[in-house]
């Protein structure tokens, strides 16, 4: 029987000295939200990498950030808008790489109103993919050689295949997919989307990254795991078949209740 996955969290550096001991226990991935907001990206961020690094002495799991998002569209059919985002995924990548992290998180490009719109006109679904790569395309190619990974997780996607498709267009070794459990379950409960299981098997092999948060499918709650109304044990069978092993990323407003939410999944037998 194959062991039970581990649970890691998403946080900032200031949440690092209270959930220490727990990152230490196993080799636990953690993803550091502090490097979001241009101010950051722009500054000089040398000291709060000098501080992680001193708070995470010992941690052995794997490290990853939330990279930029705030109106930063990835398939902006503007060529001066897409030279922005690209210069902020080239910050977070001096991020990443001053900090050892090997994954970065974005955001998919992909709408509900795509979702009824795009097959109006022929050739849009392709032009929302040849805009995506424009923007991402030296990013990725700096990402390859550093090995560092972007995962693109779903926001307003309806339909899974969408980001599966657009990843398997591009074909770049350093763009997976992330999963975001609250917002699949938004998906399904406000827009019609497949149930959160269904977007786990859809990524499949793909999937290199999940955030793990509860919710009632009406909004992006991010409630502590248990909370809400999310199936946890067809998640987890769906991630058990997938083959591999996406980092589990519990990512929760309250950051005091992260070990309570991981209590409440190895307590369903279904993680540690």
């Amino acid at each position: 029987m194959p062991e039970l996955p581990i649970l890691g969290a998403a946080m900032r550096i200031a949440a690092l000295e209270l959930h220490g001991d727990w990152l230490r226990s196993l080799p636990r991935p953690l993803e550091l939200q502090d490097f979001v907001e241009a101010a950051v990206l722009e500054g000089d961020f040398s000291t709060a990498v000098a501080e992680v690094k001193r708070l995470l002495d010992g941690h052995e799991g794997p490290l990853g950030i939330h990279g930029p998002f705030r109106g930063l569209p990835l398939a902006s059919p503007d060529h001066g808008i897409r030279t922005i985002v690209a210069t902020r995924l080239a910050q977070a990548l001096d991020v990443a790489e001053a900090l050892g992290a090997t994954q970065i998180v974005i955001h998919s490009p992909y709408t509900t109103w795509m979702h009824n719109n795009l097959d109006q006109q022929p050739g849009q679904r392709d032009a929302v993919i040849d805009f995506t790569r424009l923007t991402l395309d030296a990013a990725l190619k700096r990402a390859e050689g550093a090995g560092i990974g972007f995962v693109l997780e779903n926001i307003e996607d309806k339909d899974p295949a969408d980001r599966r498709r657009m990843v398997e267009a591009i074909a770049s070794p350093a763009l997976r997919l992330s999963l975001d459990t609250g917002h699949a379950a938004y998906a399904h409960g406000s827009t019609g989307a497949p149930p959160v299981d269904y977007y786990v098997r859809d990524a499949g092999a793909l999937l290199q990254h999940v955030h793990l948060q509860d919710a009632d499918g009406y909004a992006d709650r991010h409630w502590s795991l248990g909370r809400g109304s999310l199936p946890w044990h067809a998640i987890f069978a769906a991630l058990g078949d997938t083959g591999r092993k996406a980092r589990l990323i519990i990512e929760i407003r309250d950051k005091d209740l992260i070990e309570d939410s991981a209590r409440h999944l190895t307590d369903l037998g279904l993680a540690r």
